[in-house]
């Protein structure tokens, strides 16, 4: 029996002798069956196979280049490098690629009890004892076990086992979610969806200088798969841990658990202890901020094919992530999007109570006609959508920076053509109901789009929001509260010359983003016999009219309005607290105008001398103009 207060352990390890020797490469082959069959348990059977595929891939391709390493290296040198490999080290490949000359098993063993709290249970094998005395000699090493719900198997040699010089094996991983790990091993990973892993893992053992490398394995996580090498070394400091990693064919919903937003029997499945409210689209789950400060990273992970979801139009992704003292950066964190980009630089700061936050977001050339290429009302548009964000915030989950964010948000359209097909195809379920209102079922050429969003302590108003369509000039004005996930928008139609238009009442956009209310609004209505005077006096977006509605069928001044927002969006420091704004009068928050703060008194947000984020040499401007 073994009991360790400080490490948690309680165990008890039976031993006894095999009563004959069993060839490694035999262990090896039952080894390799047994947890193929609990990787399908894991991943699925069809994952399984899957993940057997690939490795029978890869197996093929080293023989061949093994074959023509081989076939070039006739001199005795070469052999006797070759000699020496198989005396050392072949118990990392697989059971085909071992070496004739094979180590015995003669001790079989067994363990029952807890590690840091983790019930752990399995068995394996040894050499025999005599193995021990020569220092050069692989000893050979078998494992099966379990520790709460993960599957750790292995397989291979160790290098003098008396001082443990080294280690080389075939090293299989399996469970619920990369980040349980932790308790067993100390190494900080991200939540995921069930997992499974086979490669060669192998090691160089100094005090307070070790280094392992799990090497060119090959796994499935959820429904993608994963691929690469990830090397942990020993510092005084904190180990870190780096590598490169490829999924050839990324499932885009097994990125969920990475920020909480996957699904319930998910949480459940991998143990999460938060549940998401039934009335939440934000995620509330918290960062395990607590871990961050564990290990150092340095992490490049590239998704070459994204598979997803309906029309989503995102094809790949590569993100470069570290984490240093605690802070964990994403830079960038890049996919490919409908033929352009859309790219994030974030720094969160675990090492702050609360998590401290930093964001920037650029999309560019966001080609209209590959957001929606099952409509042909979108074969010939030539517009496309660009965007960027500067936001910085405090709060220990996607949900709390959300709640205290600060910054701006801008988006730009040109030239496209929208139905109320496309609106629900693209899940754009408040603005199809909008669409409907406004346009009914007919689609509609839109000449451009500006969105200029500030954000005060989690309350997004526009500082412009207009669209300009063949038949109308519509403004949008209200709030948007990320504390509770309310919308309190209006949508006001501005009508060009005698074009008939569905609906020239303002529209009101009230519920949550869970539940969303779009109807007309019947004040406004009832004034609309004011005309002129009740607009101007009613509704503050009137003073938008001399820039985005002018009459006589005139245009929108698309160019001055693009150039206006042109200007990179800007961030205070995480944790810079600014007056929310209230809740708006009827017409809310005009363009070019200010955000109404606790004290009623009016500031625009945009002017603070506030820092620009993360700002990159040679950025491309949101608009360049025509």
């Amino acid at each position: 029996a073994v009991s360790d207060q400080q490490t948690k352990t309680d165990v008890k390890i039976a031993v006894s002798l095999l009563g004959h020797g069993i060839p490694i490469g035999k262990v090896m082959e039952e080894q390799e069956a047994a947890s193929r069959r609990g990787s399908a348990q894991v991943v699925g059977r069809a994952g399984a196979n899957q993940l057997t595929h690939q490795l029978r891939k890869e197996q093929a391709s080293e023989a061949a280049a093994a074959s023509e390493a081989s076939a070039a290296s006739e001199t005795s040198a070469a052999r006797e490098a070759s000699a020496a490999s198989e005396a050392s080290g072949a118990s990392g490949a697989t059971h085909a690629q071992l070496p004739v000359k094979q180590p015995f098993y003669a001790i079989g063993w067994t363990i029952k009890g807890t590690y840091n709290k983790t019930p752990l249970s399995g068995d394996g094998k040894l050499g025999g004892v005599l193995a021990l005395q020569d220092a050069k000699r692989p000893f050979p090493i078998q494992a099966d076990v379990r520790a709460g719900d993960m599957h750790i198997a292995l397989v291979g040699t160790l290098t003098d086992p008396m001082h443990l010089a080294a280690v080389d094996l075939r090293l299989w991983l399996q469970g619920q979610s990369m980040a349980h790990l932790y308790d067993l091993t100390g190494v900080t990973l991200p939540e995921t969806p069930p997992y499974a892993t086979e490669g060669r893992f192998v090691g160089s053992l100094q005090r307070g200088a070790s280094v392992f490398r799990y090497e060119n394995f090959t796994g499935r996580v959820g429904g993608s798969d994963l691929n690469g090498t990830v090397v942990y070394q020993q510092r005084p400091s904190r180990p870190l841990l780096s590598g490169e990693l490829v999924s050839n064919l990324l499932q885009f919903s097994d990125l969920a658990p990475l920020i909480g937003a996957d699904s319930k029997a998910s949480k459940m499945k991998r143990g999460a202890t938060v549940t998401q409210p039934a009335d939440r689209v934000i995620p509330v789950e918290p960062f395990r901020t607590d871990r961050w400060n564990a290990i150092d990273a340095d992490v490049k992970f590239t998704g070459r094919r994204i598979v997803k979801q309906g029309s989503l139009p995102v094809r790949d992704l590569y993100a470069h992530v570290t984490l240093t003292n605690g802070v964990l950066v994403l830079d960038p964190l890049r996919f490919g999007v409908a033929g352009g980009t859309l790219g994030t630089r974030a720094s969160l700061d675990g090492g702050s109570k609360p998590l401290k936050a930093r964001g920037t977001l650029e999309a560019r050339h966001l080609k209209l006609k590959e957001l929606f290429p099952n409509f042909k009302s979108m074969e010939s548009a030539l517009g496309e959508i660009n965007g960027d964000a500067s936001l910085s915030a405090t709060g220990n989950s996607p949900a709390a920076i959300a709640a205290t964010s600060n910054g701006e948000v801008k988006l730009l359209l040109t030239q496209g053509t929208i139905s109320r097909l496309l609106m629900e195809a693209a899940g754009l379920n408040v603005a199809n109901v909008v669409y409907e209102k406004l346009f009914g079922t007919r689609d509609v050429k839109i000449n451009c789009a500006a969105a200029d969003f500030v954000a005060t302590n989690g309350m997004l108003a526009p500082h412009v929001f207009a669209l300009d369509t063949d038949d109308a000039v519509i403004g949008i004005d209200g709030t948007v509260d990320l504390r509770d996930e309310s919308l309190d928008m209006k949508v006001h139609p501005h009508t060009k010359g005698f074009r008939v238009f569905t609906l020239r009442s303002p529209l009101y956009v009230k519920g949550t983003f869970k539940n969303p209310r779009v109807g007309v609004d019947a004040a406004a209505l009832a004034l609309r016999g004011g005309a002129m005077v009740g607009l101007g006096l009613i509704n503050p977006f009137a003073a938008l009219i001399p820039l985005i509605a002018p009459s006589n069928n005139k245009p929108l001044p698309c160019d001055a309005l693009f150039a206006q927002m042109s200007q990179h969006p800007v961030a205070p420091p995480p944790g810079q607290k600014k007056s929310a704004p209230s809740k708006p009068a009827p017409g809310g928050v005009g363009a070019g105008g200010a955000a109404a703060t606790d004290k009623g008194s009016k500031t625009n947000p945009t002017t603070h001398d506030v820092p620009s984020l993360n700002k990159q040499q040679g950025q491309e401007p949101l608009y360049k103009g025509s």
